[in-house]
């Protein structure tokens, strides 16, 4: 069994400002994202210009604080909410759903697709590899904040965390999706979209492995207390990737026997524009 390695929640304070690390945690997913979208911006098949990586961010950045927090709250605890409205707006105490998350992200790109004058397709496939960033950093935010930490276990890298105020050994689930749906989903959607893909292939490749990567880890993770398995045995996360990983699979399969490759096609036309 491993000791869990006690961090102050708060990273430092500047007079009256408090900075909490799950606060820095999520700065480094933006901007992180931010770095690799103005990257993929220089390719020549990119939707979106490095000019508008920084507005695109903006609007990602809002889909998913806004979206993390209401999915969170009426997805899986709708109850304090009613209890304690202003805990709403107690970001840092921790509470964020990836579920909510993805649909505010959506809303966000359509909002900005629409503003660019893109196609909201396109816009989704450049930024589905930005997302993986924010996610990896965000569960070491978890971690820190010792939230959403494992099942009970007794395999030598258990850990006890102090707030569970248990005293079990649990598997330290938070770094197990640090690794998976942050270090390794990067690398997959790095991988897949270094190169023009047809329209849809990069977001529902995202859709169907980070479910399957989720709805694996949910068998270690401690489901919510007051959510009441279904089947006995599955989780409303597990519920949730089903649906996820259903419609990327549909969608992946359709884009990769179709015969348009949109992201080629603008490739092409920008290098006989600069041949011209």
């Amino acid at each position: 069994m491993l000791t869990y390695p006690e961090i102050d929640p708060v990273a430092f304070s500047l007079g009256p400002l408090t900075v909490h690390w799950y606060g820095l945690t999520y700065l480094v997913g933006f901007v992180g994202g931010w770095a690799l979208g103005v990257y993929r911006s220089k390719q020549a098949w990119s939707p979106v210009t490095k000019k508008q990586v920084e507005d695109l961010l903006f609007f990602v950045a809002l889909g998913v604080v806004l979206g993390g927090r209401l999915g969170y709250v009426f997805l899986y605890n709708f109850g304090q909410f009613l209890e304690d409205p202003l805990w709403l707006f107690r970001v840092w105490e921790g509470g964020m759903a990836f579920h909510g998350g993805l649909i505010g992200v959506v809303v966000a790109v359509l909002l900005f697709a629409k503003k660019t004058n893109n196609k909201f397709i396109d816009v989704m496939d450049f930024c589905a590899p930005l997302v993986t960033i924010g996610l990896g950093s965000g569960r070491i935010g978890n971690f820190i904040g010792q939230e959403l930490w494992g099942r009970a276990s007794d395999v030598p890298w258990a850990m006890v965390f102090p707030k569970a105020g248990d005293g079990i050994a649990r598997h330290p689930s938070q770094l197990y999706q640090a690794f998976l749906e942050g270090l390794v989903l990067f690398l997959v959607m790095f991988w897949f979209s270094s190169k023009p893909r047809p329209r849809a292939a990069i977001s529902s490749l995202f859709l169907i492995v980070y479910g399957i990567f989720r709805f694996f880890v949910e068998f270690f993770r401690e489901k919510d207390a007051h959510i009441d398995y279904i089947f006995d045995w599955m989780t409303r996360g597990q519920l949730l990737c089903i649906p996820m990983v259903l419609i990327g699979l549909a969608i992946f399969i359709i884009s990769m026997t179709s015969k348009t490759n949109a992201q080629l096609e603008r490739s092409q036309q920008k290098t006989g524009k600069a041949n011209s």
